[in-house]
């Protein structure tokens, strides 16, 4: 869709002499280039200039494209890969005959290729899809492969969370809401993105926000439990979010565990003093009158230096 002008097709193989970003080169044939064994992927090629065409079909074709530097990029070590959503209403309306893959996925391999190609040719000229060499049709996605993607969305949330040294718990019923509220047959695995956000990440955003999220916490999702008033059910879709937070560790105290003070806090001022007294039972006791010392001579003229 960033190709969709007729400018824009200059941006792959650079802008031509006297203009800016000449030297820069092409986006393209640039990155090529650089890295010649690279795959290349061209999301949604059904909406972009039909220009952008004329130039896939020299790399399609020969493996090769000259920019505007007059540089020839060798393609032959690339893989190109375009995805389209042309015939994906024919995959929708699951009005197969014959035998189908379940009644989730719709219409069987073969009868979806022949009605995809018919739309493909309805659109890209016969010279663009014969240089194509291979076209691969995919099934809509069913309610299993929904829960394997929650897997991986929720991997990413994981890798965040570690970082702030907490981890996540996902239930299975919440799993399965998330399924219920993320599958949809027309539009494919995007709802679920928006419904692991809505239900998951914004509480959980939340929660971390607020500093209810201790480090080493751990974040349990559960399926909460709607209330039998709920209007539509909608209080029975929501997930319960509980933060979990780590045990503290006891303290473990030196000599028997014995306390050190009333309370076992800090010891008192002169508390140290009492139990020394108390326990200094063998010691003789302090005299009441110091005896006489006699006095030290008087120290010789000169000091150290007379001696020597």
């Amino acid at each position: 869709s960033e190709y969709m002008e007729k400018h824009s097709v200059s941006r792959l193989v650079g802008s031509p002499p006297g203009y800016i970003g000449y030297d820069e080169g092409g986006q393209l044939t640039e990155a090529v280039r650089r890295k010649p064994y690279s795959v290349l992927l061209l999301d949604e090629i059904e909406k972009a200039h039909p220009d952008v065409f004329n130039i896939l079909l020299q790399i399609l074709e020969d493996g090769r494209l000259t920019d505007a530097q007059g540089r020839t990029v060798d393609f032959r070590n690339a893989i190109v890969i375009m995805t389209s959503n042309i015939g994906a209403n024919e995959i929708a309306k699951n009005t197969g005959v014959g035998f189908t893959v379940s009644d989730e996925t719709g219409l069987s391999y073969d009868d979806m290729r022949t009605r995809i190609m018919s739309e493909l040719k309805k659109v890209f000229r016969p010279e663009f899809l014969n240089r194509i060499d291979e076209v691969i049709v995919f099934h809509k996605l069913a309610k299993a492969e929904i829960r394997e993607i929650v897997e991986l969305l929720l991997k990413r949330i994981r890798e965040s969370l570690a970082e702030r040294e907490l981890s996540l718990n996902l239930s299975d019923d919440a799993a399965d809401l998330l399924v219920e509220k993320g599958w949809d047959p027309s539009m494919g695995a995007r709802p679920l993105r928006r419904a692991i956000q809505r239900y998951i990440e914004d509480p959980l955003a939340d929660e971390v926000l607020a500093h209810n999220a201790a480090p080493g916490s751990t974040v349990e999702v559960e399926k909460a439990d709607g209330d039998a008033d709920a209007i539509d059910g909608e209080d029975q879709d929501q997930v319960k979010i509980t933060i979990v937070k780590p045990r503290e560790r006891e303290a473990v105290g030196v000599g028997g565990g014995a306390p050190e003070g009333p309370e076992g806090g800090e010891t008192p001022e002169g508390s140290s003093a009492e139990s020394a007294e108390g326990s200094g039972e063998d010691l003789p006791a302090e005299p009441e009158v110091l005896p006489d010392v006699p006095d030290a001579p008087p120290a010789p003229e000169g000091g150290a230096d007379s001696e020597r």
